[in-house]
């Protein structure tokens, strides 16, 4: 399809969105750290600044998580979020597939309100399912008006990674079919640089 040379020429703005959500971009050192010490490495992350007072932990039991019940994972993680929000504990939320996908299939189905108290979110592929991260356009209004961190993890990317063994070797404070939660005696540390939209969580010296 060719376009005439008289046609006038057109230039339309599909979508902006503010992509800092401090008022100072700091740019944060993200180097020195071995992989053993972190929880998260993402190349693809939204927020800047430090977050240092996450002692909770959820996430999506990947290896025993079914497609097919996406919107029973979304009312664990609901149920978990309201405890947590009833005693004011911020928490690091880790998921697969799309957060606040409209489509069960392609991700976990939750509202705002059912995820609300998280910190910092991540989401990732399935384990047998490689989908197109959602980057946090569900909810990218909430997430910059609340500073929460939003973590990308695409294993196609070397350099994204979680270490999912370290989260399945941690005692639960709580266990549901698909979801669980944990309680740490440090806090994780949450780490995102803005202007290079990289991001890490380290693991706590003492668990």
């Amino acid at each position: 399809l060719s376009v005439p040379k008289d046609e006038p020429k057109q230039f339309a703005v599909l979508q902006m969105r503010p992509l800092v959500i401090s008022s100072e971009l700091e740019n944060l050192d993200l180097s020195g750290y071995n992989l053993s010490q972190l929880i998260c490495h993402s190349g693809s992350a939204l927020g800047n600044g430090l977050y240092s007072d996450i002692y909770d932990i959820v996430f999506v039991d990947k290896e025993n998580f079914d497609r097919s019940k996406s919107r029973e994972a979304a009312a664990e993680i609901a149920d978990f979020n309201r405890k947590l929000s009833e005693t004011g504990r911020k928490y690091l939320l880790i998921g697969v597939g799309r957060w606040g996908s409209m489509d069960p299939w392609l991700g976990i189905p939750v509202t705002w309100d059912q995820i609300s108290g998280a910190r910092a979110i991540v989401e990732a592929n399935f384990k047998d399912f490689n989908v197109t991260p959602s980057q946090g356009t569900h909810f990218f209004q909430n997430l910059t008006s609340f500073k929460v961190g939003y973590f990308t993890v695409d294993y196609g990317n070397s350099d994204n990674f979680i270490d999912w063994q370290w989260l399945y070797n941690l005692k639960p404070a709580e266990r549901k079919k698909y979801t669980v939660h944990v309680r740490l005696k440090q806090p994780v540390s949450v780490k995102v640089n803005g202007k290079n939209n990289a991001g890490i969580i380290t693991k706590p010296d003492d668990i």
